[in-house]
């Protein structure tokens, strides 16, 4: 058994501090779930992914928060691809996942995922009230051309979208957040993006479901995000987005989105080393 740190979904120009630090398990076999958990939760960050039945072309993958197991990540799957890349397997790898089977492909630096089928749906008036009061914001704060909505994909999660200002002031209720998600199943983060231009976004993704305050890069609401644009005609496709996570969290990061006319979204980035082996 391996454990790595990597940050996936790093910036082009070079910054030690870009990217979202994920653990990475290989040959997790003789771990138990309970065993996860507990390295998780000992590794701090918010998500770790643990491989077992790894092959040259796939692997079975789970992810773990330092508070519990979640149905899908993407920066670790990210990180996940770029990790087994350097072991020589790829350049097509077939994750088995709890939320789906994601393909990934993947060199020794960045790696592209392949979302699960994502639905898009209207967010019912009652929960969009007490999301934005335990966000701290109002519907006047909201971004008329862009309505809420929720999202079923890798992970269930609601989807806000702001006018210009709002990010910046951004100061969620940590614990009204995770309340809200433990009664609603929402096992992701909760985007909150301000649309800069056509094809370009700033998303802050309050998580304290994950055991931190905010998520640095999330490539399944990246993904999440292009199928919102795609299901309400929101720009013509097909289309490449990026979105700009993580500045405000001290660890700025970029996930590029394609968007096809039909079909699942791609999700991709890049990925380095956090700093050598997360343990020995």
């Amino acid at each position: 058994m391996e454990i790595l740190a990597l940050r996936a979904f790093t910036t082009a120009n070079p910054n030690p501090h870009s990217g979202n630090p994920a653990g990475v398990v290989v040959d997790a076999e003789s771990l138990s779930r309970a065993e996860m958990a507990a390295i998780a939760a000992e590794l701090g960050y918010s998500e770790t992914a643990f491989l077992t039945a790894v092959t040259p072309t796939s692997a079975r993958i789970r992810y773990f928060t330092p508070r519990s197991e979640i149905a899908f990540c993407g920066h670790a799957t990210i990180a996940s691809g770029v990790a087994l890349a350097r072991r020589g397997a790829g350049p097509v790898l077939a994750f088995t996942t709890n939320a789906g089977e994601v393909l990934v492909e993947a060199s020794a630096e960045a790696a592209t995922l392949t979302a699960v089928d994502t639905t898009v749906e209207e967010l019912p008036g009652e929960l969009l009230e007490e999301l934005l009061a335990a966000l701290g914001l109002s519907r006047g704060d909201l971004d008329p051309a862009l309505p809420p909505a929720f999202v079923r994909g890798g992970n269930p999660h609601p989807i806000l979208f702001v006018r210009a200002g709002v990010l910046a002031s951004l100061d969620h209720d940590a614990d009204a957040v995770v309340d809200l998600q433990n009664r609603a199943g929402w096992d992701g983060t909760i985007p909150v993006i301000h649309r800069n231009s056509a094809n370009r976004f700033t998303s802050r993704n309050p998580f304290p479901r994950g055991g931190i305050r905010e998520d640095p890069a999330t490539g399944s609401a990246a993904a999440g995000l292009g199928s919102y644009l795609r299901a309400g005609r929101h720009l013509a496709l097909p289309a490449v987005i990026e979105v700009e996570q993580g500045a405000h969290a001290g660890r700025p990061s970029l996930i590029t989105v394609e968007i096809p006319l039909e079909g699942r979204v791609r999700v991709r980035g890049t990925a380095s080393d956090l700093g050598g082996p997360a343990r020995p």
